[in-house]
């Protein structure tokens, strides 16, 4: 086993991902070093591998997903999703915030991209909370930590990226990934509730301030509503795929667009020029990934690292507290993605060792990577918002 060379590949990935140099950029040349530095190894492997890599089947419900989130933010479909939320949480202290978590997790079921609903929750909602007295801070926050509720809900993409990497049925994830999401988001509102009843934003809102009655907006809201419904539905009732529900997501978020008159063409030629920009950066993560997973399945890594750990660890919940604390560490300074492409082939054999539900370690893994996304030094999700807001980082 090439250990200092492997050893030198890894040491490179760490310090470039601590330079904030691109993840894609700093996993391929980790990967890279190690074809260099190897001798009777073509390196045309290496290029095999990142093409191959995002060639997954299962990869490609991706930018369908992607591409149906975009398109819903030209319908006209957000508006109407936030004032069936604003209705719902009218009752409630926090006001916007509120509406805040719940939006992120209704729009999970319908974009399956967390940086997609940062990103646009700090343009739509964080300037009406600060008019509305939430110091900008605690805004970016709730809007990032609110966020990393998407992965969980159907159809995240971390769910197909886990799936495809480790041959585990996507649609079973996505049933799964249902009681995690809306227990975090009940936790948040629980949370943001109290956190404005202390600070006294927003205690209590008057009923002027929402004009429509709670069944007014449903009735706006139903049919965006009813796609999380149709891809979960049609996929466990084997109408269709992932990959085939993607399109049909697609083609739903078109449909609405011309039902709602919102979507004009040059919103579909923006959507998709925003939709291949997000897809090709997951790609490029998830190509460059799947060479630094080559290299270390070629090294045996992972069946090294299973060993060791099945004879230091016997009890299999004290393996699920140490791999939390391991994966959030991990989260932490590498992307979601990419970190689930390297670590899923090392740790999922090792949770099937100790008969640990191949379900159930995918949610832990999924979580993990979420919460990670929103911790420091990466913390990809407090940049995106913040990025946006305008508000640094060092005042959160």
């Amino acid at each position: 086993m090439q250990i200092s060379t492997v050893g030198l590949a890894a040491l490179i990935l760490l310090v470039l991902l601590f330079l904030k140099v691109p993840v894609f950029v700093s996993i391929l040349s980790a990967s890279v070093t190690y074809f260099i530095l190897t001798p009777n190894i073509p390196q045309l492997i290496i290029a095999q591998r990142v093409i191959s890599g995002m060639q997954s089947n299962p990869l490609q419900a991706i930018p369908f997903f992607v591409c149906s989130g975009v398109f819903m933010n030209y319908t006209g479909v957000t508006q109407r999703i936030m004032d069936f939320c604003s209705v719902v949480t009218r009752r409630l202290p926090g006001g916007l915030a509120q509406v805040n978590v719940l939006l992120s997790t209704i729009m999970g079921g319908l974009s399956g991209s967390s940086m997609a609903d940062a990103a646009m929750e700090a343009k739509l909602l964080v300037p009406q909370m600060e008019k509305k007295g939430y110091s900008k801070a605690f805004s970016s926050v709730v809007t990032a930590t609110s966020s990393m509720i998407t992965p969980l809900i159907p159809p995240g993409i971390g769910m197909i990226v886990y799936g495809s990497i480790a041959g585990v049925s996507i649609g079973k994830l996505f049933v799964a990934g249902i009681g995690p999401g809306l227990l975090l988001c009940a936790a948040l509102m629980l949370l943001v509730g109290y956190m404005s009843v202390k600070r006294g934003y927003e205690v209590k809102r008057d009923e002027d301030e929402i004009e429509i009655t709670f069944w007014e907006a449903l009735k706006k809201a139903f049919l965006p509503l009813c796609l999380p419904v149709i891809i979960i539905g049609g996929i466990r009732v084997g109408i269709f795929t992932p990959t085939e529900a993607g399109a049909v997501a697609v083609f739903y978020s078109l449909l609405l667009g011309f039902i709602y008159h919102e979507l004009h063409w040059k919103d579909i030629i923006a959507g998709l020029k925003e939709t291949a920009l997000t897809t090709a950066s997951i790609m490029m993560i998830v190509g460059a990934a799947s060479a630094f997973a080559w290299v270390l399945t070629k090294e045996k890594i992972p069946q090294t690292i299973t060993a060791y750990i099945l004879q230091v660890i016997s009890n299999k919940y004290l393996f699920l507290v140490i791999i939390n604390v391991l994966l959030l560490f991990v989260g932490m300074f590498i992307e979601g993605n990419a970190a689930t492409i390297i670590l899923v082939p090392i740790l999922a054999p090792i949770a099937a060792s100790y008969g640990i539900n191949e379900i159930q370690f995918a949610m832990v893994v999924i979580f993990n990577m979420a919460l990670g996304a929103l911790s420091p030094p990466v913390g990809i999700l407090m940049f995106i918002t913040c990025g946006i807001t305008d508000c640094k980082i060092q005042n959160l």
